[in-house]
C-alpha cells in the first residue's frame, strides 16, 4: 500500500474504515498470525471496490492475495469485485496468471 506511507493519508484512511460502514477491512489469518488484509468499499450499485490489498512480505508469491480475493467473492456472491487505481495492477497480474502455476505474483 505505497500510497499510505504519508502519515496524514494513513490516518484518514483508518478513520474511513472506523467510521464509514461501507468501508470494511478483512484480515487473512493463518493460525494466530495475520498475514494479509483486504480493504473494500461496498457501493450502492452492488460493487465492492478493492481499495487496499496487502500481504506480509514473508508470505508473498504464494497465491495468498488471489485466495483472499476469491474468498471475499465467495462471501459476497451478489457483489461484483472491482479494482481501483492502486489495486488495478494486482488484478491485471492475477488475471494473466489464472492459467499459470500457483504462487507466482498474486
Amino acid at each position: 500500500m505505497p500510497n499510505e506511507k504519508d502519515l496524514k493519508k494513513l490516518q484518514q484512511t483508518m478513520k474511513n474504515y472506523e467510521t464509514d460502514d461501507s468501508w470494511q477491512l478483512f484480515l487473512w489469518k493463518e493460525g494466530e498470525d495475520i498475514i494479509g488484509l483486504l480493504g473494500v468499499n461496498f457501493t450502492n450499485d452492488k460493487m465492492m471496490q478493492l481499495l487496499h490489498i496487502s500481504v506480509n512480505p514473508s508470505h508473498r508469491h504464494q497465491g495468498i492475495g488471489r485466495r483472499m480475493v476469491n474468498s471475499l467473492q465467495e462471501m459476497f456472491p451478489e457483489w461484483t469485485a472491482v479494482a481501483n487505481a492502486e489495486t488495478a495492477s494486482f488484478f491485471e497480474k492475477c488475471s494473466e496468471e489464472d492459467n499459470s502455476v500457483e504462487g507466482s505474483g498474486c
